[in-house]
């Protein structure tokens, strides 16, 4: 599978979104050139073979795959990224200078959070939310508490959401759903059975189906309708493997709750203020 997100995206989300779809040889090449984004940049096609021991040709197509026209355009967008990648990690010293060193870490990945995402496919899933008749949201493993997350903030702009963690009743409530109602599937790796599962139900039901996930090489993406695709905030894909973070995820399904409340105009409005009545009532000193 090949790069179609926007043009401006970076080289490390377009890798983190494409993430297991790489053969191979090109599996080599990535992880080479994310271990060391400043030498790859120093690095000829030839010199990049040479030193993961694979023919020039894998390095080229790595690029296209990327979605570059070659390598030499990989090239230069691997050094424009560098350039603004002036973020002053410290170095760690004790519990508290690790943590600090991995919130460094992760501010420098921000930018790819975002940039597998269209404006039609956001734009898509606000409208698919707000229009449905009705909402059903499948989550499994680790991407349940996000599922639970998105009911509340759903439910409290005034968007009623169903949400149960256990998968078959998730199975269930897909099967029951019908044209115009719409099922949002939450999963990070995008490959979670029970979750690939309830998005083929849910088609099978007529219901459109949402997905957000972290590889736009994801068999959930293909289920899907529209899919949000939110590139790991990991520096490699060892460290996603390792570390599963549903952060990037969390960050933007409470970017699409804000954007439902301004597209609900006075009715997002009114939820809004009804809720913050509510927690006004609730605090106290």
């Amino acid at each position: 599978m090949s790069w179609t997100g926007p043009a401006d995206a970076p080289l490390t989300a377009r890798v983190a979104a494409l993430g297991p779809s790489f053969h191979p040889s090109e599996r080599l090449v990535v992880d080479r050139i994310t271990a060391d984004l400043a030498g790859a940049v120093d690095c000829t096609a030839q010199q990049l073979a040479e030193q993961v021991g694979v023919g020039r040709a894998s390095v080229v197509r790595t690029a296209r795959a990327l979605g570059y026209d070659g390598y030499p355009q990989m090239r230069v967008a691997l050094a424009r990224e560098l350039s603004f990648d002036e973020a002053d990690e410290q170095d760690a010293e004790g519990d508290v200078g690790s943590v600090r060193s991995s919130i460094l870490r992760f501010a420098r990945t921000l930018p790819r959070v975002t940039a597998a995402l269209s404006e039609d496919a956001v734009d898509e899933v606000v409208a698919a939310l707000d229009e449905a008749d009705r909402v059903v949201i499948a989550a499994s493993g680790l991407s349940v508490p996000l599922g639970l997350s998105a009911a509340m903030r759903l439910s409290a702009a005034d968007r009623p959401v169903e949400f149960l963690p256990d998968a078959l009743s998730q199975l269930i409530a897909a099967r029951r759903l019908r044209e115009g109602s719409v099922c949002l599937v939450i999963s990070g790796s995008g490959a979670n059975p029970a979750s690939l599962d309830v998005a083929a139900e849910a088609r099978r039901a007529g219901a459109r189906v949402l997905a957000l996930t972290s590889f736009a090489s994801a068999p959930l993406v293909e289920l899907a309708d529209t899919a949000l695709v939110v590139p790991t905030v990991h520096e490699s894909f060892s460290d996603e493997l390792r570390q599963t973070s549903r952060v990037a995820l969390t960050l933007v399904l409470e970017s699409v709750v804000e954007l439902l409340v301004a597209r609900r105009g006075e009715q997002g409005r009114e939820a809004r203020a009804s809720l913050m009545a509510l927690l006004g009532e609730r605090i106290s000193e």
